[in-house]
């Protein structure tokens, strides 16, 4: 089955336990929907370094500009991995943007049943927060091998998930390093998520609630 969004003006909100989490899972479906429509993007990261903020600024006008880009917390007292044991803190910080952005089209957020603790977080706040929006939440490979069977793809043209990784890498150059950060990953990610809804490149979403209006 194909469900195709109705025409006009979009709006979207991203939330992020880390810089790069967003660009990293939706990165391609921000970039077809930002060349196919006028789209308003923004986006919250509870984490980060000075540094990766910055990347995280850099990656997010890359990808969608005039994106807005806001970050948990002024003084970095949202540290990676411990984003639990501040919850009402965050869910603060998440209500914060709500109020500012209540009613988005899609919210993209972390999946609740990440492996990582700070992303299964964000990812069971989001349908709490905006519950009149539509919430994809996103999936990003890792080592734990948590990657499920998603019941969402969004296809992605062959140019589009090209761009995705060329972004990724003139964005954060200090994940070069990384293990796990490769162009072979981001495009094989892809390619997976591709093959399985009958495209060449996909990336692929679960959501809890979806209403139809006929």
């Amino acid at each position: 089955m194909t469900l195709v969004l109705p025409p006009g003006d979009l709006s979207v909100v991203c939330i992020g336990a880390h810089p790069d989490d967003i660009e990293i899972a939706c990165g391609g479906t921000l970039l077809r929907l930002a060349r196919e429509r006028t789209l308003t993007a923004d986006h919250l990261v509870l984490t980060g370094s000075p540094l990766r903020r910055a990347e995280a600024q850099a990656a997010a006008a890359a990808f969608v500009p005039g994106t807005q880009v806001e970050f948990g917390s002024d003084d970095d007292t949202f540290a990676d991995g411990y984003l639990p044991e501040r919850w009402a803190d965050v869910k603060r910080r998440v209500h914060e943007l709500a109020a500012r952005r209540p009613s988005p089209d899609i919210v993209f957020a972390p999946r609740p049943d990440d492996a990582h603790q700070d992303h299964r977080l964000l990812g069971t706040l989001a349908p709490t927060v905006w519950r009149n929006s539509l919430i994809l939440h996103y999936e990003i490979p890792k080592w734990d091998g948590d990657i499920g069977r998603p019941p969402v793809y969004v296809p992605l043209p062959d140019a589009v998930a090209r761009e995705k990784v060329d972004l990724l890498n003139a964005s954060y150059p200090s994940q070069h390093d990384r293990d796990w950060w490769d162009d072979e990953l981001f495009l094989g990610f892809m390619r997976v998520r591709g093959m399985e809804c009958k495209h060449r490149y996909a990336e692929a979403f679960t959501t809890a609630k979806l209403v139809v209006e006929l």
